[in-house]
């Protein structure tokens, strides 16, 4: 996707390129793991994200925190 795109993708669009994404970062298993935890405890993620962590963070350096978060909360 590039910022001059004139079309807004379709939900399926980007459902389908945001798991590709998270199945190549994380590995399929990670993706759902993933997917089931945000669905699980019914929390605003876009909130929860901007609280707890740096919006300049590595996908790795985020995913590291998330972890360590989610430890420390004993989830």
């Amino acid at each position: 996707m590039t910022l001059t795109q004139t079309r807004p993708q379709s939900t399926v669009d980007i459902m389908t390129e945001g798991m590709d994404y998270l199945a190549e970062k994380l590995g399929v298993v990670g993706a759902e793991i993933f997917i089931s935890t945000i669905q699980r405890e019914k929390f605003d993620y876009t909130k929860w994200h901007q609280e707890k962590f740096a919006r300049d963070m590595t996908c790795r350096e985020f995913l590291t925190a998330a972890s360590d978060y989610a430890k420390s909360i004993g989830k």
